[in-house]
């Protein structure tokens, strides 16, 4: 490079740009360019600061592992920083790791673990003589975001080790979501309006960040156990003891680690499983390898980002190039209009790629997506790809802009897209592919889960005119269904059955069903249990529905607009006349008269006498307050027990207010009288 001008001028837009993609990347969880591009910003910036060490700055990127964790959560300290690891992408950038090891301890054997890279959020899982109290995420490698109460509901961490009850010891993990319920997970979304993530490390770091833990508990998250910081009471001497001891102590480690006696068996692990990697159930995107000594590791030391005793080597990206066909319109069950690109075949990952979804038009106009145009494409998981850049360089000059639809191509009504939102939409209130969609919808797993009944049935039986709206479902018969394709007479009664069982289903569910838009799960529970039925639902006033603590103007004005259909109306008749259930019976409606909890978060701590966590826990929610896992400066109230833990400590440095049971239960007595 030239003068040191034009280094101290690049240095500045390297910096400015490897920050903005780490905040994308661990703030927003929302990438806008590869692993291989990223390292390649910090390859040339360590470069430059090794050659000008007088131009590094305390702020620079290479002086700190990670970004800023999210301000929506308390801060966590790590006790031992979590630090990053530097990336290979060849099998000699691997030898030449070995040998800077080899060299640093010269004569001396050196053994390898070489272990799955799974590719998740990792967290750090603190235990005070065995029990777990405090788990975080990794945030900067010094500073995480304390996710604890999300943490729990991941039934593969265990709240008590098993065998080393006196341990006090910071576990690291990486928590992902497998394959199968991130499929499920986007399919769900799908049928529901939400848009799509991109791959099952963005759904689980999504999840894990969730305000609310029931949102984190229906998720299906798991951890795989591959470390620890900060350990006393026991002593180990390698990393495969370290894999050994989290196993014995009740974690869930990846079975597939290798001893390796020399780098060369390492290579054999690598190639091994770069080809078998898709058969299994979770995604990885390369191989850890770490030195076995802990005691080598000690003296290897470390460099400001990373340890200079393990690597990890990255498997090439499930990317390739292709040509965009066309650009159709898909039209969603609340009538979005999603572009979909055709794309011409092209192998990714095992499996030949021929769509990609385009999400809306600003992404379309923001990448200058054209047809015709030469793409990269990335496939990250069981669904449809992304497409992740144009390649300009390519254009011949017959490629054609592509313009959203002013009619709807479904029904030829007009399409609109509202201020500020990103979504075009149908407004065609008969439009097929609304009614398809909102079928499915209905039918689906986490609503009404009517089995059998998939996709294929419901467009015959909209095709047939047995089905317009979710109530007809519930007026089919043996004959009806028996004419259908591909029905016989088992699949028909089964498909009664499953119909009959859904009549059974809990109010937060049908809630949920009716699809109204902005009500998602969580507020179809808090509707079903604050209302109790779905006929005082339907008749609740925009001033009623605002003062339910989790619904704001716009949910409100959606429920009422839904309710104030004739159709709709209609169908909740035919629905109530059917049989289906239509009031919640699982927590008593909210009292009408103010309860000094009403909007309040609720901390527990301690052992209670007079009722269980969950009873007290249970009786908040019902009293329209909030509970909380944690202390924060959001906490109204802390309850201590018996034997209070460290959030006792929390909240007298916050100055939360304290209440004993007893003060508690006096509450609870003034409030009945």
């Amino acid at each position: 490079m030239g003068n040191k001008k034009q280094v101290e001028e690049r240095l500045t837009s390297l910096r400015k740009e490897i920050e903005y993609h780490n905040y994308r990347y661990y703030v927003l969880d929302d990438p806008v360019i590869t692993d291989i591009e990223f390292d390649k910003l910090m390859k040339e910036l360590v470069e430059l600061e090794s050659k000008y060490p007088e131009l590094v700055t305390g702020s620079s990127p290479t002086q700190r592992v990670g970004a800023l964790p999210d301000t929506a959560f308390t801060e966590v300290i790590h006790r031992t920083p979590m630090m990053s690891l530097s990336n290979t992408y060849s099998i000699q950038e691997l030898k030449s790791f070995d040998a800077r090891v080899r060299k640093a301890v010269p004569g001396e054997p050196v053994e390898y673990a070489a272990e799955l890279k799974i590719d998740g959020l990792a967290v750090s899982l603190t235990y005070e003589d065995g029990y777990f109290i405090r788990g975080a995420t990794r945030g900067d490698g010094t500073r995480g975001e304390d996710v604890t109460h999300n943490l729990k509901t991941i039934r593969s961490i265990p709240l008590r080790l098993i065998h080393n009850g006196q341990i006090t010891v910071d576990v690291r993990g990486e928590v992902f979501m497998p394959r199968r319920e991130f499929k499920s997970l986007n399919e769900e979304r799908r049928l529901g309006g939400e848009g799509l993530f991109a791959n099952p490390r963005n759904a689980a770091a999504g999840s894990l960040r969730q305000i609310d833990p029931k949102i984190t508990a229906a998720r299906q998250l798991d951890i795989f156990a591959y470390g620890i910081g900060d350990i006393s009471g026991i002593m180990l001497n390698t990393q495969m003891e370290v894999l050994d001891f989290l196993r014995e102590s009740g974690f869930r480690v990846n079975p597939n680690v290798k001893l390796c006696s020399g780098i060369n068996e390492v290579v054999d692990f690598i190639k091994d499983w770069d080809k078998k990697r898709d058969n299994l159930d979770y995604d990885i995107d390369g191989v850890v390898v770490k030195v076995n000594s802990l005691e080598l590791q000690r003296r290897l030391g470390t460099t400001t980002r990373s340890p200079r005793w393990s690597v990890a080597y990255k498997f090439p990206a499930k990317q390739g190039m292709t040509v965009i066909k066309d650009i159709v319109i898909q039209v969603g069950r609340t009538g979005t209009l999603t572009p979909v690109a055709i794309l011409e075949p092209v192998e990714l990952a095992g499996s030949v790629v021929s769509r990609a979804s385009l999400h809306n038009e600003d992404i379309i106009i923001s990448k200058d997506i054209r047809i015709g145009d030469t793409v990269i494409v990335e496939k990250g998981g069981d669904i449809i790809p992304d497409i992740i850049k144009v390649i300009p360089q390519q254009r011949t000059g017959n490629e054609r802009k592509f313009v959203m639809p002013l009619k709807c191509p479904e029904c030829g009504s007009d399409v609109v897209r509202a201020e500020g939102e990103v979504a075009s939409r149908c407004t065609g209130t008969d439009c097929p592919a609304q009614i398809r969609e909102g079928i499915i919808f209905f039918v689906s797993r986490n609503a009404m889960n009517i089995e059998g009944m998939g996709p294929r049935v419901i467009s015959q039986l909209i095709d047939s005119g047995l089905v317009r709206k979710p109530c007809d479902i519930y007026f089919l018969s043996f004959e009806d269904l028996i004419r259908l394709d591909r029905i016989g007479e088992k699949s028909a009664n089964n498909l009664l059955a499953a119909i009959e069982k859904s009549k059974t289903r809990p109010l937060h569910r049908l809630v949920k069903a009716l699809g109204i838009r902005h009500v998602g799960e969580r507020t179809a529970r808090d509707l079903a249990e604050h209302f109790g039925s779905l006929i005082k639902l339907s008749e609740a006033t925009y001033d009623q529905l605002i003062n339910i603590p989790e619904v704001g103007p716009k949910v409100a004005e959606s429920i009422v607009r839904f309710f104030s259909d004739s159709e709709n109306l209609e169908c909740l008749e035919k629905l109530q006349s059917a049989g289906v259930n239509m009031k919640e019976g699982i927590r008593p409606p909210l009292p009408e008269e103010p309860s000094p909890f009403l909007g309040k978060t609720i901390v527990f701590t301690g052992a209670l006498k007079r009722r269980t966590r969950k009873e007290a826990e249970d009786l908040i929610s019902r009293l329209g307050g909030k509970t909380s896992g944690s202390v924060s400066r959001n906490t109204d109230y802390v309850i201590a027990g018996e034997d209070p833990g460290s959030k006792y400590d929390k909240a007298k440095a916050f100055g939360t207010r304290i209440l004993t049971e007893e003060e508690f239960e006096m509450m609870l007595k003034e409030e009945k009288t």
